[in-house]
C-alpha cells in the first residue's frame, strides 16, 4: 500500500490484482495533476471520471459521488477495494461498465487518455451528448504515454483544447464543450475473417487485436481443432474478441463454451461474434478477475493468450495469476494451452503450477505450450 496525498485528503492505495513488485503505486503524477486542477478551477457539478486506473480520482472525490466509467473489471475491483480500505461508503461511486454509457448529464469530467486512440474516440463521442452548457472536459496522462492525436479527438468531440505544462512528467489537455461544433459520428468498431473458417470477428473499440489477428493467436488456431476435440468444457481465458473460443466451438460442436475477461468490451465483442456464428447455441461470458470465480476442477481445457502487461507497466503478474486459476479450474487430466513470446519464458514458469509443460509449435517470436 502506498499514501496518496492530494487536496481532497489524504488516502492509502493499492493495486489490484496486488503485485510482488512493491515500487509500483496504484497512482502516478496525472492523478494528483488533475486533481489539484480541478481544486484549483472551483467548478461545481455532476462529475464523470472516466477510465480511472485503481480508483485513485474516484476515492479522492467519493465525497462528491462521482460516476466512474471505465472498461476494466480489475480497475473496477480495485476502486472497491480501495473505498474499503480508505473506510468510503462502498455506493458512494456509481460505476458504470465501457459496454453501457452513462446516462447522467455531467458539468466535469476527469479523463485518463486510454492507450487506444480508438478507445478515447469512441468515449468522447459517447460522452458529447451527457455533457451540460459550459461543460470542462480535463484529459490527463503521463507525458511518454500521451499520443499526439489525443489533442485533436478532445478538439474534435469537445471543443478547442488548451494543453498544460508538464508537471512530474505529467501533462493535462482541457477543453470546454463547444455548442456550435459537429463532430462525426464514426463507426469505430472493425471487422475481419477468422482465419481458415467461414467467420467474421466484429471487435468494439478497445479490443486487443481489434483490427487483424496478432500473431500469436495465428501460430494457436490451426492446433485447435484437435486440442478441442474430445473437450466438453472449454474456455477462452483473456478471451479478447473470442477467436480462440470461437474456432474450438467450430471443431466441437456438443462442447460448453466460457469465454472470461477483465474488458467489458472484449466479452460484449465475444458474446455478439459467438452468437453470430452460432445461433441457437448456448455459452457462458464473464466480465471478471479471470478464472476466480469459476468452479474448481469444471473443465476440460483451457486456451489463454495471456497479456503481459497492466496498464502501462509490463510483466508477468497477471499471466502467473491466469496460469494459477486455470491449474484450479482443471478437471483431472484437464490441460492449459498458453501462446506467448519467447522472451517471457512460459515453459520454466507453467512449471510453479503444472506436473508436464511440452512445446507443441513455435516460431521466431512465439511458442504454444501444453500445461497439464
Amino acid at each position: 500500500m502506498h499514501a496518496f496525498n492530494s487536496p481532497y485528503g489524504d488516502l492509502t492505495l493499492t493495486r489490484y490484482p496486488p503485485t510482488r513488485n512493491p515500487t509500483l503505486q496504484a497512482f502516478d503524477a496525472a492523478d494528483q495533476y488533475l486533481l489539484n486542477q480541478l481544486n484549483a478551477s472551483n467548478n461545481e457539478g455532476p462529475l464523470l471520471i472516466i477510465n480511472d486506473q485503481f480508483g485513485a480520482l474516484a476515492c479522492a472525490l467519493s465525497a462528491q459521488n462521482p460516476s466512474s466509467w471505465g472498461d476494466s473489471w480489475l480497475s473496477k475491483q480495485a476502486l472497491s477495494e480501495n473505498l474499503d480500505t480508505n473506510h468510503l461508503p462502498a455506493d458512494a461511486v456509481d460505476f458504470v461498465p465501457g459496454s453501457a454509457t452513462p446516462t447522467g448529464r455531467y458539468q466535469r469530467v476527469l479523463l485518463r487518455v486510454p492507450k487506444s486512440l480508438t478507445l478515447l474516440e469512441d468515449q468522447l463521442q459517447r460522452l458529447r451528448p451527457q455533457l451540460l452548457p459550459g461543460a470542462v472536459v480535463m484529459a490527463g496522462a503521463m507525458i511518454k504515454h500521451l499520443p499526439p492525436r489525443a489533442g485533436d479527438l478532445l478538439a474534435t468531440y469537445i471543443g478547442p483544447y488548451q494543453a498544460s505544462l508538464g508537471w512530474k512528467k505529467a501533462r493535462l489537455l482541457s477543453a470546454t464543450l463547444d455548442p456550435r461544433l459537429n463532430p462525426p459520428q464514426a463507426e469505430l468498431h472493425s471487422g475481419y475473417a477468422l482465419e481458415g473458417t467461414s467467420l467474421t470477428l466484429r471487435n468494439l473499440p478497445g479490443v486487443f487485436s481489434r483490427e487483424r489477428l496478432d500473431i500469436g493467436t495465428r501460430l494457436l488456431l490451426p492446433l485447435i481443432p484437435v486440442l478441442a476435440e474430445q473437450a466438453k468444457h472449454i474456455a477462452d481465458l483473456g478471451c479478447g474478441n473470442g477467436a480462440l473460443g470461437l474456432m474450438a466451438a467450430l471443431h466441437n460442436p456438443s462442447a460448453e463454451l466460457l469465454f472470461c475477461d477483465e474488458s467489458y468490451a472484449a466479452v460484449a465483442s465475444a458474446e455478439h461474434n459467438f452468437h453470430s456464428a452460432f445461433a441457437g447455441r448456448d455459452a457462458g461470458f464473464r466480465v471478471d478477475d479471470g478464472l476466480l470465480g469459476v468452479t474448481a476442477q469444471s473443465l476440460d481445457l483451457v486456451l489463454c493468450n495471456p497479456p503481459f502487461h497492466q496498464q502501462q507497466v509490463v510483466g508477468d503478474d497477471i499471466a502467473l495469476r491466469l496460469f494459477s486459476q486455470s491449474r484450479r479450474a482443471l478437471a483431472a487430466g484437464g490441460k492449459l494451452v498458453v501462446v506467448g513470446n519467447r522472451h517471457l519464458g512460459y515453459h520454466i514458469k507453467l512449471r510453479q503450477y503444472f506436473n508436464e509443460v511440452t512445446q507443441l509449435a513455435a516460431s521466431s517470436k512465439f511458442v504454444v505450450l501444453l500445461a497439464s
